[in-house]
């Protein structure tokens, strides 16, 4: 199913501002209107796959009329000089189905007592990997 919000898209010197109004001031950025536009594809994708993961409520979006990028301007206190709204659109579960939920294989090497050990236990090797990569991520971000 498509998803389609209006985002504000804010000139600057190094490329655009991306925000969305509606999804709690949600922004991203690009280099190029090109890369600001696809990176807001990634960022709605993402927030709205999220909301749905979390089973958190997901907001309606506003009509198009009914945003102004001089008023979105305003609020973030930044100049409106060449703002401008656009729909950004996404099937959120094809996305994801590509982008969040699609399994890279990896081949790694261990030494063969860790092998024995771990199928002794019945360890899940993949799942094992995960857990170890998302822990040093988060304690990395820390």
């Amino acid at each position: 199913m498509l998803s389609i919000y209006p985002a504000c898209f804010f000139k600057e010197d190094t490329g655009y501002s991306v925000v969305f109004p509606d999804l709690n001031w949600l922004a991203t950025s690009g280099s190029s209107l090109n890369d600001a536009l696809q990176m807001a594809v990634d960022c709605l994708a993402g927030y709205l796959y999220t909301l749905k993961q979390d089973g958190d409520a997901i907001p309606s979006p506003s009509a198009f009329a009914d945003i102004s990028s001089e008023n979105v301007a305003a609020e973030l206190g930044v100049p409106s000089d060449g703002a401008f709204v656009n729909m950004v659109s996404v099937d959120v579960n094809e996305y994801a189905r590509v982008h969040f939920e699609k399994s890279v294989r990896k081949t790694l090497t261990i030494p063969a007592w860790l092998n024995t050990a771990a199928q002794e236990r019945n360890i899940n090797f993949s799942q094992t990997l995960q857990e170890a990569l998302l822990s040093k991520i988060r304690a990395k971000q820390s």
